[in-house]
């Protein structure tokens, strides 16, 4: 199975990532067509590229306030469900994919809301994301010192000494220095770190700029234990040298979700007939959302109308975004 757990051979990943310059990229995931386009990518990278085995990290978040991934991966929306199912789909899926060697991380875990998951059987995971970010600093690092001696021997552990901040919302955070990061590290004993390098999460678009002196500055401190949070809210030109300066980890989720919607979108209104009948089709150039021109008459297809239709849209998006970040961060055998 090519599920690594373990802290040892979780590590070993990371060590051989480091040899290679490779910066694994971490990508969260709240449904399967999600889960299956990121394994599905790797796999074809690796084929493609010669390697015999990539690791890849699949990540979901929980009882994290700004985006639940595990609710959402049900509609039950509960999130014991959700995480389970996340899981078991990837347990499911990993000898499809021979080529890829899978971390599963459990992302923003909550000192508070998530203290019974984290107190609890954690053996499925490759890492987890202690998050206690959003406390004063002293309380952050007491904190996150006590999880690592409680499960730092079983697992990887991250965590942040700084919030990065939401899209969303009003709080914006000074960028990270490295005298608080450093010290953050020596006193909690996290494996991975997160600082605040200018990113955001959930962003809208790609125009914020990620601060590489100060990812430089940090990385000479610790060493090469970084991990990146909201890269999709900046431009991949501004991500091609992340290895140099510290990175060893990169997580995604909005660009997955923001960047394959548009294909969709596009693929419904050029295929509306098809998609609704052309009664509706009819409605909506009545009401002004189309024009006459759109008008085909076609009737309803079900190789257009059925969730499958609009899912292989959606994954073969997703597909390819994922692979672009592959691209990016694995250098070529």
């Amino acid at each position: 199975m090519p599920i690594i757990t373990g802290r040892d051979e979780v590590l070993a990943v990371y060590a051989e990532a480091a040899r290679r310059g490779w910066v694994i990229p971490c990508l969260c995931s709240e449904n399967l067509t999600t889960t299956e386009a990121i394994l599905t990518a790797a796999e074809d990278f690796a084929r493609d590229t010669g390697y015999t085995r990539i690791p890849v990290c699949l990540a979901i978040t929980n009882q994290y306030d700004h985006r639940s991934q595990s609710v959402y991966y049900t509609h039950t929306r509960r999130w014991d469900i959700g995480l389970a199912l996340f899981r078991a789909s990837i347990e499911i899926l990993a000898p499809v994919f021979p080529a890829v060697d899978i971390l599963i991380h459990l992302d923003h875990a909550q000192y508070d809301h998530d203290a019974g998951l984290l107190a609890g059987d954690l053996g499925a995971y490759s890492s987890v994301m202690f998050d206690a970010s959003a406390l004063p600093l002293e309380e952050n690092i007491r904190l996150t010192r006590a999880f690592v001696e409680q499960r730092g021997g079983e697992l990887l552990i991250e965590g942040a000494c700084d919030e990065i901040v939401d899209a969303t919302g009003e709080q914006r955070c000074e960028i990270t220095d490295a005298d608080k990061c450093e010290r953050y590290v020596r006193e909690t004993g996290v494996d991975l770190v997160v600082a605040n390098l200018g990113t955001e999460h959930r962003a809208s678009g790609q125009d914020l700029h990620y601060h590489d002196e100060a990812a430089r500055a940090i990385r000479e401190r610790i060493g090469p234990r970084i991990c990146l949070h909201g890269t999709s809210s900046v431009s991949q030109d501004q991500l091609g040298r992340l290895f140099e300066d510290g990175i060893c980890k990169v997580n995604i989720w909005t660009a997955l979700e923001r960047d394959s919607a548009p294909a969709l979108t596009c693929w419904t209104v050029k295929n509306v007939a098809r998609c609704a009948g052309p009664a509706t089709e009819q409605r909506l150039i009545d009401e002004g959302c189309l024009t006459p021109a759109s008008r085909t008459g076609a009737a309803a297809s079900l190789e257009h109308f059925t969730t499958t239709a609009r899912q292989e849209i959606i994954f073969r998006e997703m597909k390819r975004i994922a692979r672009s970040y592959l691209d990016l961060w694995y250098r070529p055998a």
